[in-house]
């Protein structure tokens, strides 16, 4: 993991302090709510429907288990004994007093994290895969750059207040698990003939109310270019994005209303005057990088195969875990653990401080003291021996965090919802829990095998429905909330935005209807082999229409 050196640390400092005299100045009523409303976005603080939020950065998803531990101990001491694991593999805490904020903010500097840059027109949180680093389909660790990302970006003097937010991820694999087509600008790690490393870059992605998949702009970035090419397409951005409207702030409208070719060409002059410059990076300094990321020194633990597959036979759970939750490593006596945060009938994303606590002690103990965050709202241990799976599954099940659902239909991405926010139309925490409980059959689930719920309580999309194989979406008509169905969405390498289905349901009806949707691709596909989305792009959303409206012309 990325240590701080001495300036990390000074800056962090300052920005503390700063933000502690800001904090006792409004609570002083010296400035007033909007006037204190820039100076605590630049902070991470929110004001929700009922209080103060606070969201922490976990830059690239990684956390040490020191840090998992603090954020443990602020649930515990500043909240309610809880935190939230958001898809931009970011903590919130929903429940701070503002005076205490600022002693937040001390804590989380003393285990090297802040809370900036996690809200406002700027650069958010570079996000990555979460199996980086151990999984056996990638060219190379992209965290090193993403940490460079975020020392570039932190603070930028021409990129702090932009027209709109920015959010950048990456990846270094074919299969995309850091969903990089929905994002300003995705990066894909790869390697060209030569075998020398660069970038696929792709700028345009985004939700929200105009869901767009990102046009690739470059095949092969070469790696010490990174920089200035993405300072380039930032540039570019900053210069001609709209600010009339916030609703086609973002690079996508910019994309599309320039066109590919013709601001390809803009950056590509930008990127001229400055790739051989000074933010041209130099092997060492990739290098120096890359040494905070090195892979821990896994131990040869060969005799957990036969371990394995004796603990399997004698315990069918324990096995169905492993199957479900268990992914295979670079090294062939490890693997990588996701820890469910999505217990049937529970609130997705939802951690207890002890749950924290628990987790951090396994990583300690089994997983070389590392941990990471997924933006589906999950947590994985990355390096964990076969040999010591099964103790890890029984501590992980004396604290409800054994469920072994993921990639399943009760691990369903959920935001805040009518529950929390401010912006939201609609509730998105209960329509996930009774989902959950409807289908929280093991055996079901198994059944309808693949298949990822995503909800958004508004159509700023930060449950990312437009992106779910079932995708749900929260609106409200005539003072009542009113659910949005689509389908065939997905955020992988073959990234498509699902398709309106039809007219909304009430939430007394928004369950059946999922189930009818379940059943219509049960009863339809050629096999346990076929996914529900793999039916959906076979054959289309008639079926599904004619199942759940009837007459399929007023569907239509």
């Amino acid at each position: 993991m990325y240590r701080y050196d001495e300036f990390d640390r000074d800056f962090v400092t300052a920005r503390v302090s700063q933000f502690r005299d800001q904090v006792e100045r409004r609570i002083a009523g010296e400035i007033s709510e909007d006037a204190f409303k820039p100076l605590r976005l630049m902070n991470g603080v929110y004001l929700q429907l009922h209080a103060y939020m606070l969201r922490v950065a976990v830059p690239y998803g990684t956390l040490s288990s020191r840090q998992l531990h603090m954020l443990a101990h602020i649930a515990r001491k500043y909240d309610r004994g809880y935190g939230h694991f958001t898809t931009r593999q970011n903590i919130q805490y929903n429940w701070p007093a503002l005076s205490d904020i600022p002693a937040i903010l001390e804590d989380l500097a003393s285990v090297e994290m802040h809370a900036i840059q996690t809200s406002g027109n700027c650069i958010r949180n570079v996000t990555a895969d979460h199996f980086a680093g151990a999984a056996a389909d990638e060219v190379a660790d992209p965290r090193p750059y993403a940490e460079i990302l975020r020392q570039w970006s932190s603070l930028h003097p021409e990129f702090s207040f932009l027209p709109r937010k920015f959010k950048i991820a990456i990846t270094a694999a074919e299969n995309d698990r850091a969903a990089i087509q929905v994002h300003d600008i995705g990066l894909q790690l790869k390697r060209n003939e030569a075998g020398e490393l660069g970038f696929a870059v792709y700028i345009g992605g985004g939700q929200g109310r105009t869901p767009m998949i990102a046009k690739k702009i470059k095949d092969f970035l070469p790696e010490q270019d990174l920089l200035s090419y993405t300072t380039a397409i930032v540039r570019v951005y900053n210069l001609h994005g709209r600010r009339d409207n916030k609703y086609k702030a973002r690079i996508k409208i910019l994309v599309h209303e320039t066109g590919t070719d013709e601001l390809t060409a803009q950056i590509d002059k930008e990127w001229a005057e400055i790739k051989d410059g000074e933010l041209k990076l130099p092997d060492s300094d990739i290098q120096a990088i890359n040494t905070y990321f090195a892979l821990p020194p896994l131990v040869e633990r060969g005799e957990g195969w036969g371990q394995l597959a004796a603990w399997k036979k004698t315990d069918p759970d324990f096995a169905g875990w492993v199957s479900q939750n268990v992914r295979p490593h670079q090294h062939p006596d490890y693997g990588m653990v996701t820890i469910s945060l999505k217990p049937i009938g529970g609130i997705p994303g939802d951690a207890s401080a002890d749950q924290m606590d628990l987790i951090a002690d396994l990583a300690e103990e089994y997983g070389y003291d590392e941990i990471r965050v997924t933006h589906e709202q999950n947590l994985v241990l990355p390096h964990v021996a076969l040999a010591d799976l099964e103790p890890v599954y029984r501590a992980l099940v004396s604290s409800g965090l054994a469920t072994a659902n993921a990639g399943l239909i009760t691990d369903i991405i959920a935001c805040p919802g009518l529950d929390y926010c401010a912006l939201a139309n609609a509730r998105s925490i209960p329509v996930a829990q009774e989902i959950s409980e409807r289908f929280g059959s093991v055996e079901r689930q198994r059944e309808i095998g693949e298949l990822k719920i995503k909800i958004s309580g508004c159509i700023n999309a930060c449950g990312h429905h437009h992106v779910g194989h079932i995708g749900i979406l929260g609106v409200e008509k005539k003072g009542a909330e009113l659910y949005q169905i689509t389908l065939g969405g997905s955020a992988d390498e073959n990234t498509t935005i699902g398709d309106i289905i039809g007219r909304g349901f009430e939430p007394e009806d928004l369950t059946d209807a999922i189930e009818t949707i379940v059943d219509t691709y049960l009863a339809g596909r050629s096999g346990p082999g076929e996914i529900f989305l793999d039916y959906y792009r076979r054959v289309g959303a008639q079926p599904f229409k004619s199942a759940l409206y009837g007459d399929a012309t007023k569907a239509a």
